[in-house]
């Protein structure tokens, strides 16, 4: 198993930074702003022959209240996962009474724990670490995570102690990757918590609690998942802070890396423009989908029957999405959601032959054929499967540029129909080949004139 590394300290240390560097990404929010990261937020790096798993977490605020509180009881959770404990300090700062209760707490785990004395660009590294031996948790190591100095070695020291890595994992393929999304506070992580059945995200009575999206590998009836739980979408131009920008853009990368998207709304508020507008992203990104009605039970008859109709009018584009009710927080009709889920990943991941597709197509002709436009009337001759994730069909033949709208759109139908592609949608596309006698016809023509 790969070792798995957290990442402490209190707020705007750098821990976001170091994690981005460790995992070579940019998964983690990096803002000038204490608290930004709040979950415990996973990624996979390597040094040399050594990989390893890496978690980012909110910071520790002794005395701190409301959702400080359970950032702290985060990281604490993530210290308990680890098989090693990086403590962040930040030695411009120097030593601080919360880096203090922090290692404090450190020296009382079996756990190997380190400490990371961070940017501490440009100045020598004794000096940068010297006030820093107090907090009694080892050497301290002088690293600037912006820059990667004393990075490295930092890893060398702390993975020295774990094997190289054997043979190479099979690559974690062949499940869904269901992304979580919707507006704020509709209960995004409450549905998290209980699929997974424990409290692995913070579900806190405050919108815009998430802030960077969560993967959270898990298991249901055997069937094995990873769930993304994204941050509250806003509209574009709502954003308000920095941050809350910053926290919209994972969100749209988090669906964009997901197979299915559950759009979460909240049954007692129907179908917002803010709803509206995540269901535009969803799809704008071909991605399957199942509606899911949170909050059922705490709605009444009226508002149960409003977002029927809403969902029915308002997110008419998603007409293919199979919409269900739940409970989040009671654990209310769960296994039909995931059940729809499971329907809208292997449709969305469906491989097509080339010669059913064809016989597809020319049924669907044959039942009616696109119409005419002045002189001409577009023929389809084969089509073939171009991608998944959405599947993508393109047809060839001729004179399809004169194919309406309306037409795509009774063949996105009938295939769908036929190869029940349901909660995912499609792309149909068409390609137009030359007629090898224009050019001939014109030769002709001009010789005879």
């Amino acid at each position: 198993m790969k070792p798995v590394i957290a990442l402490v300290g209190r707020p705007n240390v750098g821990k976001s930074t170091l994690f981005n560097r460790l995992t070579k990404s940019r998964d983690a929010i990096v803002h000038d702003l204490p608290g930004v990261t709040r979950d415990r937020h996973y990624g996979e790096g390597r040094q040399g022959e050594r990989s390893f798993i890496a978690i980012d977490t909110g910071g520790f605020e002794p005395g701190a209240e409301g959702v400080y509180v359970e950032m702290a009881r985060q990281a604490e959770q993530a210290i308990a996962e680890a098989d090693a404990v990086i403590l962040v300090v930040d030695t411009r700062v120097g030593p601080t009474p919360a880096d203090r209760a922090i290692a404090e707490k450190l020296r009382r785990l079996a756990t190997p724990r380190y400490l990371a004395v961070n940017k501490s660009e440009g100045m020598l590294g004794d000096v940068a670490v010297a006030e820093f031996h107090a907090l009694g948790i080892g050497h301290p190591a002088a690293i600037s995570a912006a820059h990667g100095e004393g990075v490295r070695e930092l890893m060398d020291l702390v993975l020295e102690k774990f094997p190289a890595d054997g043979e190479a994992e099979e690559a974690d393929q062949g499940h869904p990757r269901v992304a979580i999304v919707g507006r704020p506070n509709v209960g995004k992580s409450t549905l998290v918590n209980a699929l997974v059945g424990e409290e692995r995200v913070i579900a806190f009575d405050q919108p815009g609690t998430t802030r960077d999206p969560i993967e959270v590998p898990f298991e249901r009836a055997g069937r094995r998942y990873t769930l993304i739980d994204t941050a509250g979408v806003r509209r574009r131009g709502r954003t308000g802070t920095p941050v809350e920008f910053f926290s919209i853009v994972k969100a749209l990368q988090a669906i964009e890396a997901a197979n299915v998207a559950i759009l979460l709304l909240d049954a007692r508020d129907g179908v917002t423009e803010q709803d509206a507008h995540v269901a535009g992203y969803i799809l704008e990104r071909g991605r399957a989908v199942v509606i899911a009605l949170n909050k059922w039970d705490a709605a009444d008859g009226a508002a149960r029957e409003r977002i029927k109709a809403e969902v029915a009018w308002k997110l008419v584009f998603l007409n293919f999405a199979e919409s269900h009710q739940i409970s989040a927080k009671e654990g209310k009709g769960l296994a039909q959601l995931m059940r729809a889920v499971d329907g809208a990943y292997a449709a969305a991941m469906a491989r097509m032959p080339t010669p059913k597709l064809t016989r597809a197509v020319a049924a669907a002709v044959e039942k009616q054929a696109p119409p005419k436009r002045g002189q001409f009337r577009p023929k389809m001759r084969y089509a073939h499967q171009g991608g998944i994730n959405p599947p993508r069909i393109i047809i060839h033949g001729s004179a399809l540029d004169h194919v309406p709208d309306s037409y795509k759109r009774y063949l996105e139908g009938f295939l769908r129909d036929t190869f029940k592609l349901h909660g995912t949608p499609m792309r149909v596309e068409f390609r137009t080949g030359r007629n090898p006698y224009v050019k001939t016809t014109a030769k002709k023509t001009a010789r005879r004139r």
